[in-house]
């Protein structure tokens, strides 16, 4: 049986890429140098080096559930300077989610949400 879904997006710069994910609340508990594994509570993103990636280019995403105040975490963002994606202000979307969405150092667009 499946238990656990971990998403495995790729970094260009370790340095920058674990710097951007700890503001976001996420600790590295493993470095392979090309591959790296961080933490956020109980859940995992797993990275593996990908120099020639180009961010502008990058095809990679994922959904973020909130589970609580979803304006708080969105104000936290703000106040340490993660810059929000020019189309991912936090709104209520026509599906019903309030979400968010920010792009990190390699392109990924990460998008949070909470229900509504």
């Amino acid at each position: 049986m499946i238990s656990l879904i971990i998403p495995k997006l790729p970094f260009i710069n370790k340095e920058k890429t674990l710097d951007y994910y700890s503001k976001l609340g996420f600790e590295m508990v493993a470095d392979y140098s090309d591959y790296l594994i961080t933490k956020y509570q109980e859940l995992e993103i797993h990275f593996f080096k990908f120099e020639t990636l180009l961010p502008e280019k990058s095809d990679f995403m994922i959904y973020l559930k909130i589970d609580n105040n979803i304006e708080k975490f969105y104000q936290e963002i703000e106040n340490q300077g993660i810059e929000i994606h020019p189309n991912g202000k936090l709104e209520i979307k026509p599906w019903g989610t309030k979400e968010f969405s920010l792009l990190d150092p390699n392109g990924t667009l990460l998008s949070f949400g909470k229900e509504n």
